[in-house]
């Protein structure tokens, strides 16, 4: 109780040097409740959704993905005759059965053809209005659409596009654009996550996007009093047979689950591992906060020791505040880790993804990690320093207070970084000397947390040395106050080196990621300098096919030379070794493909892979199969017939650009699979007449003026869009790693409050034989700048170490360029200079308005 009762007196005695290391903790325990809510709300929006808008039970094409998605490769969706719609209606327990027809394959466009499809990624949905629709949607406005002309939108789409009653939109579908004017609107019954849904009568959307009459892509069941959805479902199958899908709506809301899962869990993971960085960084700040703590209190800890406390209950006390600090700093925390979550729903909703706070959901679980997870993390980085507190003796109390720290790491703490480093070094050459980057992905991440520890442990040693340098460049004309910065920083490797890795990690990261991400442009530009020789390429940005209307509207573009059309197919391929490889991709091109893409060969010339039944395969699928020129693979075309086709060409593996294509021509898989289920363009390329680049271009756009969902790039635009995805993920990358760098600086503003208060007595000293307020708040701002500068110089050159050696395992998949952004690193490095000097602020104001008589008769 005693012990309890001084570590309560000592943290409310120092509740504002604990304030700082308090709000790192809530910053890391926000980031992570933060992360949990906000996917478990996404989880729960999604259950209601799938929960209220799956049927009983429904029967859907064979065709169709475990999730009911009705998407093919030829553009329309998989359908089932209506004739089952009759046969599903006698099977016993039936209350009642409709069919239905919906795609996601569709574009749908406003009067002024601007594409009407959500900016999330969300999916577009056209699909007929039936009772199972009527079920989660209300209409608000209008009526249900009748006849061919009409069409229904939901409620959020036409607010974001100002959509009113009577204003005729375009549906684009691979059968044709359907036009047709808005009869309603209609607005959820639960949350929509960003969908975009139009509706149409069933009539109209057999017509519209299959083509044909009298088929359905489901048939929704309800069941009859009683009768269990299991049930159910086996009385259907029996009915049916088998070629259809059978599920209940507890199976097909898993599998529509199941779908969104896996980008819920990437995000939630790589939140997660954020947040981990965030409390590594927090660590640095709690250990040097107590450390601080302890050394200013020697003298207290000393007389405690002298009158009876045990080394065990000296190092309870420290423990005990550190223990205070946790629990304050994750309680707050969780809150505002509520806080946060709801701050990225409303971020969310900006770009698109309604996310609504009635399904707000904190499980009992989040409060719970963030506490015990923040409570960990701060007892664990305060042992060491409460450890140390333990063993002051009783004599210190005859010493003055605040007993300097170890001018020198010790050479057992040098030694084991080292050894830390050095193979952490010898990993990441392992890593860069790899012949397989799978192998060398291994000795990458063995380097990286060897040399990362590396380098914290030996960061003291690093401090005197580096800190000397810096001194030498920046401080030394700035006189005896850039000395005595230059001293104080000096003065406890231990403490500045704690500093200046807390802000290492984040930096390091920063300048791997820059790297990678610099290099991947570079080596990307390079390949398509080097390979593509044609003028335009067009394509749908989220990788929709190209409808076949769409590409006769290019081929009609004036000023252009030649369109190729690209389509990815699927087979089985039986190779002359006897074996069958299932569902294996096949490229179909134009023959005029093998110029716009300049593909190397191994053997033979690839234009010939695109003479009547023949192929090309690439050189590492030849090697594992015993194929040579000449060989026969028998390829078993999905959805249509098998052929015989002669390998004429082998290119080879190490590409970038079609890596592992096997090519044949259009003509040749025309032949085997029949017009109906031929897969639209992935893809079409266009080369303009001599000298007509910029007019072709002009007149592209403006053929394809009606399909905005598809773009026309030349190569400019094509590497510049390449560029700006890279660049947008680094963006969001760094803005999760500002958590750490905030607490980085949260450190950096904590070590000099602390040292500041230290040096009290000494501060008083200098201000009476002369020191101006100016020139200690200089010197204390230029202490926090050298810190910043050794913290960003470690992680900067570590950064770019980590960055080369992954770039060499990239160019074992044909990203063969190493680029170092060094504008990038440059304006990180001088950004940290702002950053002493933001960090520094407080503290020297604090420093520059003590009063000088009270600071020198400081004990």
């Amino acid at each position: 109780m005693t012990v309890m009762k001084t570590s309560m007196r000592n943290f409310l005695a120092h509740k504002g040097r604990m304030a700082l290391s308090a709000i790192a903790v809530l910053l890391s325990v926000a980031f992570v409740c933060g992360t949990l809510v906000f996917t478990d709300t996404m989880s729960t929006t999604f259950d209601k959704l799938f929960a209220a808008t799956s049927s009983d039970v429904t029967v859907s094409a064979k065709g169709a993905s475990d999730s009911g998605e009705t998407t093919s490769d030829n553009g329309k969706p998989p359908v089932m005759p209506a004739s089952v719609l009759a046969e599903v209606r006698k099977a016993q327990g039936v209350k009642s059965a409709e069919g239905a027809v919906f795609s996601t394959s569709v574009t749908v466009v406003d009067a002024d053809k601007d594409n009407l499809s959500p900016s999330s990624g969300a999916p577009t949905i056209v699909g007929s209005w039936n009772a199972n629709e009527a079920r989660t949607m209300k209409i608000t406005t209008g009526a249900a659409p009748r006849g061919a002309r009409q069409i229904m939108v939901d409620a959020d789409t036409a607010d974001k596009h100002d959509l009113k009653l009577g204003d005729e939109i375009g549906v684009i579908s691979a059968i044709g654009t359907h036009k047709a004017k808005i009869s309603g609107i209609a607005d959820f019954t639960v949350t929509n996550p960003g969908a975009a849904i139009f509706y149409v009568d069933t009539k109209t959307a057999q017509q519209t996007l299959v083509g044909e009459s009298d088929v359905y892509t489901n048939v929704n069941v309800t069941a009859a009093a009683g009768v269990s959805d299991a049930q159910l479902k086996k009385n259907v199958t029996a009915e049916l047979g088998g070629g259809f899908q059978v599920k209940t709506a507890k199976e097909t809301a898993d599998a529509n689950q199941k779908d969104v899962e896996g980008f819920m869990n990437v995000m939630k993971y790589a939140m997660l591992g954020f947040a981990g960085i965030a409390f590594l960084v927090g660590i640095f700040l709690i250990i040097n906060t107590f450390s601080m703590l302890v050394a200013q209190r020697t003298r207290e800890i000393g007389l405690m020791r002298a009158i009876g406390s045990s080394r065990k209950q000296v190092n309870r006390s420290v423990l005990a505040e550190a223990l205070l600090l946790g629990v304050v700093g994750s309680v707050l925390g969780v809150g505002a880790g509520v806080g946060l979550a709801i701050g990225l729903m409303k971020v969310m909703g900006q770009m698109g993804m309604e996310l609504s706070t009635d399904d707000l959901t904190v499980a009992w679980t989040t409060p719970v990690v963030g506490l015990v997870l923040g409570v960990i993390v701060t007892v664990l980085a305060a042992y060491l320093p409460a450890r140390r507190a333990g063993k002051i003796s009783p004599m210190a109390a005859l010493r003055d207070a605040g007993a300097p720290a170890d001018a020198k790491a010790g050479w057992i703490r040098a030694a084991i970084g080292t050894v830390l480093t050095g193979t952490g070094g010898f990993a990441l050459y392992l890593a860069s000397a790899a012949d397989k980057a799978k192998d060398g992905s291994m000795w990458l991440g063995l380097g990286i947390v060897l040399s990362l520890i590396g380098f914290v442990v030996i960061g003291p040693l690093l401090a005197g040395a580096v800190v000397r340098v810096l001194g030498a460049v920046l401080l030394r004309m700035f006189g005896p106050v850039g000395r005595m910065a230059e001293r104080n920083a000096l003065r406890n490797p231990r403490r500045t080196g704690a500093t200046g890795a807390a802000l290492m990690i984040g930096l390091a990261l920063v300048a791997c990621l820059s790297v990678v991400g610099s290099s991947m442009v570079a080596s990307a530009t390079d390949q398509l300098d080097k390979t593509v020789g044609t003028d335009f390429i067009i394509q749908h940005d989220r990788g929709q096919l190209i409808t076949p209307q769409a590409v006769k509207a290019a081929k009609s573009a004036p000023d252009v030379e030649r369109v190729t059309e690209y389509k990815l197919g699927r087979a089985d391929f039986t190779t002359p070794d006897g074996k069958t490889l299932k569902d294996t991709s096949i490229t179909a091109a134009d023959p005029s493909y093998a110029t716009d893409l300049r593909t190397e060969t191994v053997v033979g010339k690839l234009p010939d892979a695109y003479k009547p039944d023949s192929m090309s395969v690439h050189e590492q699928f030849a090697k594992d199969h015993g194929i040579r020129l000449g060989s026969k693979v028998k390829v078993d075309f999905k959805d249509g017939s098998a052929a015989d086709l002669t390998v004429r060409a082998i290119t080879s593996s190490d590409v970038v650009i079609d890596a592992g294509a096997m090519y044949t021509s259009i003509s040749t898989m025309a032949k085997y699979v029949p017009a109906d289920k031929m897969p639209l363009d992935s893809l079409v390329f266009a080369s303009a007449k001599d000298g007509q680049q910029d007019a072709a271009y002009k007149s592209l756009k403006s053929a394809l003026h009606d399909y905005p969902q598809y773009v026309v790039r030349d190569q400019t635009d094509y590497k510049n869009a390449l560029k700006d995805q890279i660049g947008q993920l680094l963006n969001m990358i760094y803005g999760l790693l500002a958590l750490a760098i905030i607490v980085a600086i949260l450190g950096v503003v904590n070590t000099l409050a602390l040292s500041v208060v230290e040096r009290t007595r000494e501060i008083g000293l200098m201000r009476a034989i002369g020191l101006s307020r100016r020139q200690l708040r200089r010197m204390i701002r230029m202490e926090s700048v050298v810190i910043a500068l050794f913290g960003a110089l470690l992680g900067l050159g570590l950064g770019m170490g980590w960055g080369a050696t992954a770039q060499q395992l990239l160019a074992l998949e044909g990203l063969g360029v190493l680029d170092i952004p060094w504008p990038t690193i440059i304006g990180v490095f001088i950004g940290s200079a702002f950053v002493g000097l933001f960090a520094a602020l407080i503290p020297a104001f604090r420093a520059g308005r003590m009063n000088v008589l009270n600071a020198i008769a400081t004990e």
